[in-house]
């Protein structure tokens, strides 16, 4: 009796499930961002679903960027003498300043550049802008 997987129309089924399943599992592991890459990161979250406040990053360092005319996070909750790292991603100059007193200021920050500071060791509400955009606003708070 010969092994049933001699015939060509068993041969013919099982390399066609073999082809089917390991087309699925190529599928599976692609990026379907369409942007090539090979990343297989999960979606970013969208921007209305990130927290105004955030708490810092393990590194230690407390991170803010400013993009379409925002301060993002606008609400920043930090430890007394953080270090806090501003990162420009618009196309155009900005500063992060302290609108009371002269607790911090980043002076101009160009588009694609960074400034550090800081933050005050003293506890309270810092309410800053942009002293070249007033409408952008935000509050560093030193817990």
């Amino acid at each position: 009796m010969p092994f049933p997987f001699r015939t060509g129309r068993t041969r013919f089924a099982v390399a066609a499930a073999a082809l089917t399943l390991s087309l699925t599992a190529l599928a599976g592991c692609s990026d379907s961002g369409g942007g090539g890459g090979g990343s297989s990161s999960a979606p970013a979250t969208p921007p209305s679903l990130v927290p105004a406040t955030t708490s810092p990053p393990a590194g230690g360092g407390v991170k803010v960027s400013i993009k379409d005319f925002k301060f993002r996070p606008a609400k920043q909750t930090v430890a007394p003498g953080a270090r806090i790292t501003v990162t420009n991603d618009d196309t155009t100059t900005h500063t992060m300043t302290a609108t009371k007193g002269k607790a911090f200021d980043t002076g101009d920050i160009a588009p694609g550049k960074s400034a550090t500071f800081t933050a005050p060791s003293k506890a309270g509400a810092y309410p800053y802008d942009c002293t070249i955009h007033p409408f952008m606003t935000g509050t560093l708070t030193v817990k």
